[in-house]
């Protein structure tokens, strides 16, 4: 995945969804830390969309524990040719966690895998610089910076939209969304101000993080609002 234009992944802990998500997905995002035996998944795949793999540690609101074991299945899985990108977490590759996760960078680039660098806010969205800050710290390191924050009213989306526009006019990709009721609309709006990536469950009642749409949703809103603009 080279995140170049628009990207929608199927999110969810099961490889399972590819069939059903090849009419409106342009990859599947395996959420790792949500299913028992990844690897295995992985190695049992044979579908036609790319794999983004994510292995949310619990400070990031995952349920994985920080431990390099969680790193090492990250590795492991970058070595599966369908696995064409990996999120790691700002802050693991800035050195807050427990282990250094810019191993896992490294061994994905080695196996032709992007790098999304990410960092969520379940609490607020904060203010338009600090959002560029954040962004322009995991555009530094990662080949995509997301950041998703919370928002409660619709000045915090207007503030992702305008960080999203600065970045990307700048040259950079990034992934941008608010999180919860408030920030549901950003997921359709934020593509047209320049983000990368859109995350969406195929089954409305299986998501991964507050306020997504379901993924034929989705998929109908960005395209309509880009046919549009």
């Amino acid at each position: 995945m080279d995140f170049n234009s628009f990207t929608l992944l199927a999110a969810g802990d099961d490889l399972g969804i590819e069939p059903a998500a090849r009419e409106d997905a342009d990859g599947v995002e395996l959420r790792m830390d949500l299913t028992d035996d990844p690897l295995a998944q992985l190695d049992a795949y044979d579908g036609d969309l790319p794999v983004l793999v994510t292995n949310r540690v619990e400070w990031e609101g995952g349920a994985t524990a920080d431990t390099a074991d969680r790193l090492d299945a990250l590795e492991t899985a970058v070595e599966f040719d369908a696995v064409e990108a990996v999120d790691l977490e700002l802050a693991s590759l800035e050195g807050d966690g427990d282990h250094d996760a810019a191993r896992v960078a490294d061994h994905a680039r080695e196996h032709d895998a992007s790098v999304v660098v990410s960092t969520h806010d379940f609490e607020a969205t904060p203010d338009r610089e600090t959002l560029v800050g954040r962004l322009e710290r995991a555009c530094a390191v990662g080949d995509v910076g997301k950041v998703a924050t919370t928002a409660h009213t619709p000045d915090d989306v207007l503030a992702m939209l305008v960080a999203t526009r600065v970045l990307t006019t700048a040259g950079e990709r990034v992934a941008t969304m608010c999180m919860g009721e408030a920030g549901r609309h950003s997921r359709a709006v934020a593509p047209l101000y320049g983000s990368k990536i859109g995350y969406a469950p195929v089954d409305p009642g299986a998501a991964t993080a507050p306020g997504q749409y379901d993924l034929a949703t989705l998929r109908h809103l960005v395209e309509q609002l880009e046919s549009e603009a």
